[in-house]
């Protein structure tokens, strides 16, 4: 599988992209990179022009100015224009990467067909925000490598990370590929963003995803907007963490192919 390295914006942001057909973009959490979808990215490029971009911090892609969830729309509609994505896109987001590309789908609906939220969250409960500040805290005290147990705990369920104690150190050394001020200002943002007055709006197709056993967005903020948004449908992953297509990646697949066009 050939992997085209992109560039847009005098290198102020990066993204990967393989595969040929109708395109389809790829936004991914803050606790894993665009790696974490490796596992599924030959599905999905088998019948999709898949664009992998590499949120502010990540990969060479430049941290935001901003700590606004309008600069990271701003970033993202940029990458539209600049890597040529057709406004009949298919957008997926896991994550902090889910809540912005529900963001961008309610500022620019007619950019995409159709959106895939994966275990994201349009607004977080006072405890979700704390534990938010508490992350960045300890980022800014300590740097990104002392959250990597508590961000393996967040990103995979307890038997899978019972299972993989490797995976601590793993998300170690991803975390220690991010930005550390990127990672703090995406904190910020998830701790004031509050777009639930807005779903109502939203009149793209959504299919709403969610490991039963997330940690960091659990169940019931993604079945608030499946609720919310008209004609939703929520899909719970049984024993699943926080990002199904590196945990579960053939149960992902399975429930995404259908609404996505596999």
């Amino acid at each position: 599988m050939q992997i085209e390295q992109l560039t847009a914006g005098h290198g102020a942001l990066t993204a990967v992209r393989t595969g040929a057909g109708s395109d389809l973009v790829v936004l991914h959490s803050l606790l894993a990179d665009r790696h974490a979808f490796d596992p599924v990215l030959q599905r999905l490029a088998a019948k999709h022009r898949v664009t992998l971009i590499n949120l502010p911090g990540f990969h060479g892609s430049q941290p935001a100015m901003l700590a606004l969830m309008d600069a990271y729309i701003a970033t993202v509609e940029d990458g539209f224009d600049e890597f040529g994505i057709g406004n009949d896109a298919v957008l997926i987001g896991n994550g902090f990467g889910g809540t912005v590309a529900l963001a961008f789908a309610l500022a620019h609906p007619e950019r995409i067909a159709k959106l895939v939220l994966s275990d994201a969250a349009a607004v977080f409960p006072p405890e979700g925000r704390q534990q938010f500040a508490v992350m960045a805290e300890r980022v800014a005290d300590s740097g990104l490598g002392s959250i990597a147990e508590i961000a393996a705990k967040r990103v995979f369920s307890p038997a899978y990370l019972a299972a993989h104690p490797e995976k601590i150190e793993e998300r170690k050394a991803v975390l220690l590929a991010i930005d550390p001020k990127a990672f703090q200002a995406a904190c910020k943002i998830l701790q004031e963003v509050d777009l639930t007055p807005l779903l109502h709006r939203l009149n793209v197709p959504t299919l709403v995803v969610c490991g039963e056993h997330d940690q960091a967005t659990p169940p019931a903020l993604n079945k608030a907007i499946a609720e919310k948004v008209a004609g939703a449908r929520y899909v719970e992953l049984p024993g699943c963490g926080h990002c199904p297509p590196l945990e579960q990646p053939a149960q992902f697949i399975s429930t995404i192919e259908g609404f996505v066009g596999l």
